[in-house]
């Protein structure tokens, strides 16, 4: 449990900082602690309450109508995500979420770069894709983050939308894990501890986000979501 504080508040200080990260940097960690469904339960609930203080910055900066578009896609495609979880081997998942993020990872440090309109089609698919990985693996943010930060948008805008997303998305699981009947009280109270050094880590890393340090912050992001997500194979049990 120790462990899973420290690796909260650095989630919350990577989301705080960047507005994305904060489930590829915790995830690893509670799912090879306490299982797949477990283990995205503890750390959506650290992961809603940790932006929270935040949130009212990120409301002024948002694309509401994009923000819509991948919401309203990402409602329709979680269920589906979350049925195919409940069918995966513990192994699997773990693998399957540790070779995300490094995909993730490698187009972001490829230079990939979104020149192209934010069209409502691209808009609307990215959102589907993000409910069906958050639902199969715990991780909305690849398809989201691909997008949006490989876009020419700025940097203040771009993390508030993201912020703002994974916000919403974070209830929309525990609903669809709830009306499943997958909300364990075990995982929800874990989570609930968590959530004070995530709320720490985020008020920590808003104070410091700075705009022109952009590229440092990216930089950052990457190499602790990339550390996670190799310390949690499940080869290293």
């Amino acid at each position: 449990l120790w462990w899973l504080v420290v690796v909260s508040f650095v989630a919350g200080l990577v989301r705080g900082f960047s507005g994305f990260g904060s489930g590829l940097v915790l995830l690893p960690a509670t799912a090879a602690a306490l299982g797949p469904v477990a283990g995205i339960t503890a750390m959506t609930i650290a992961d809603l309450t940790g932006p929270i203080p935040i949130l009212r910055r990120a409301v002024r900066d948002v694309y509401l109508p994009d923000l819509a578009r991948l919401l309203g896609a990402t409602f329709v495609s979680l269920p589906v995500g979350v049925a195919l979880l409940l069918l995966l081997d513990p192994v699997v998942f773990r693998y399957g979420l540790s070779i995300i993020a490094f995909m993730t990872l490698t187009l972001l440090l490829s230079g990939l770069r979104y020149r192209g309109a934010l069209t409502p089609p691209l808009v609307y698919t990215t959102g589907g894709l993000a409910g069906l990985f958050g639902g199969t693996v715990g991780v909305p943010g690849p398809p989201i983050i691909t997008l949006y930060l490989a876009s020419s948008l700025p940097a203040v805008s771009v993390r508030a939308t993201i912020l703002l997303y994974l916000f919403v998305y974070d209830i929309f699981l525990l609903l669809v894990y709830a009306i499943n009947d997958r909300l364990f009280i075990d995982a929800v109270l874990i989570g609930v501890v968590l959530a004070v050094p995530n709320v720490a880590g985020n008020l920590i890393g808003a104070a410091i986000f700075r705009p022109s340090l952009e590229r440092f912050y990216r930089a950052v992001a990457y190499a602790i979501i990339a550390f996670s997500a190799f310390s949690a194979l499940p080869l290293w049990d």
